[in-house]
Parts: structure tokens; C-alpha cells; sequence
């Protein structure tokens, strides 16, 4: 009886380390957390696009993310415009970032506070913020607004702008930035981005990417 007893006892001892062993080799479910459907961030805001074009480039990028989600458009003009020439154009500028010259507006915005979400669309000019750009920041008060900048450039890239743009919008919410390559004036290429079906779709995804657009 006792060698019996000694034997279940081993059996069932056997069949729970069995039982153990089965179990710790199962795979640990985890919880999928479902993605978070942002939906549209525009809906219901009022938005406004407002760009800086010397070469309709970054004009044509406004008008792209115009198509998508439909906004006031305004192209931000100067009392004294630059000249046409393009190097004396250069060092005007360079004059005007060495100074924090801000150039006056002819441009005006009526009612700037009733506009939730504010694109500003520039070149990017001696690697910084082109000072029009500088002279829309100072002037309106963009406090509590979603800031959403965009950009055009020769390839050289984005510079310090966007950060200038986080520097004068810091009562603001500056969403991420898009860039892409434009003309090259100082080569003669002026407007390059007529039916750009690949900058389209970038533009798409970056809307998507930054909860503005859902498809």
C-alpha cells in the first residue's frame, strides 16, 4: 500500500511539472492596442495658408495643400517688392538678416484670431527664414493656433528657418514642417513644379502624417 501511495504521489507529482512545463511554453498573449483614429484635424477649423513666392514655386505647394484642405490662400507681398535681378536680391537679403530688418507688409490679414490653424509656406533664403516671413510672425500674434510650416528650396535644405518659425510662434502649436526641392534661380531654373505628381504625394502623406487629412 505504501509503495502505491509513493507511486501516485510520483504520478501526479510527474503530470503537474508536465502540465508546468506545457504552460510556460505557450506564447504570452499581449493586448493589441488598436490605432488611434485621429480622424481629420481640420474639420470644423477655420484655416489659413499663407506664402511667401518669388519663382511660384512654393506657390504651387500652397495650392497643392489648398486642394486637399480647402483654407483661405494668401500670398504675403512686400510695399517695396525685391528687384528681379537676382543677386542684388541675394544681398538685399543678406543686408536685411545681418540688420533684423523686417520689411513692411502690403499684405493684410483681417481678423487673424478667427483662424484656428495657420499654414506659412517660404523658399528657404540665404539658409534662414526669408525676412517677409520674419516681418507675418512679428506682425500677427499666432498664440494658441496650430502653426504649420512648409517650405521650398534649391537643395541645399530647410537651414535654421523652421526653427526661426518655432522661435516667433512659441505660444504656439508648430506642427512638423514639409520641404522639398524647388527651382535653382541662381542657375536660370526657375518654376519646376507644374502637374510635380511626386511632391503631390508627398504632400498627402505629410497631411496624413501630421493628423490633417485621414485618407
Amino acid at each position: 500500500m505504501k509503495r502505491l501511495r509513493i507511486y501516485g504521489i510520483q504520478i501526479i507529482t510527474l503530470l503537474l511539472m508536465i502540465t508546468s512545463c506545457s504552460r510556460a511554453g505557450e506564447p504570452t498573449k499581449v493586448k493589441e492596442e488598436q490605432p488611434i483614429d485621429k480622424g481629420d484635424l481640420h474639420k470644423d477649423k477655420n484655416i489659413l495658408i499663407v506664402y511667401l513666392s518669388r519663382t511660384k514655386n512654393t506657390k504651387a505647394v500652397a495650392e497643392m495643400i489648398h486642394k486637399k484642405v480647402g483654407c483661405s490662400l494668401v500670398a504675403l507681398e512686400l510695399v517695396t517688392p525685391y528687384p528681379d535681378h537676382y543677386q542684388t536680391t541675394v544681398d538685399q537679403v543678406a543686408a536685411e538678416n545681418a540688420k533684423d530688418y523686417l520689411p513692411q507688409l502690403k499684405t493684410r490679414i483681417d481678423s487673424i484670431e478667427k483662424y484656428d490653424i495657420v499654414f506659412i509656406g517660404f523658399p528657404t533664403w540665404g539658409m534662414q527664414l526669408p525676412p517677409p516671413m520674419k516681418s507675418f510672425l512679428n506682425k500677427y500674434d499666432l498664440s494658441g493656433k496650430i502653426v504649420v510650416p512648409f517650405n521650398t528650396n534649391a537643395g541645399y535644405g530647410i537651414g535654421n528657418s523652421f526653427e526661426t518659425v518655432k522661435e516667433l510662434c512659441a505660444k504656439s502649436k508648430v506642427l512638423e514642417g514639409f520641404s522639398t526641392k524647388g527651382g535653382v534661380e541662381r542657375d536660370g531654373i526657375l518654376f519646376v513644379m507644374e502637374k510635380e505628381k511626386r511632391v503631390q504625394l508627398e504632400i498627402q502623406n505629410w497631411l496624413k502624417k501630421i493628423g490633417l487629412v485621414s485618407l
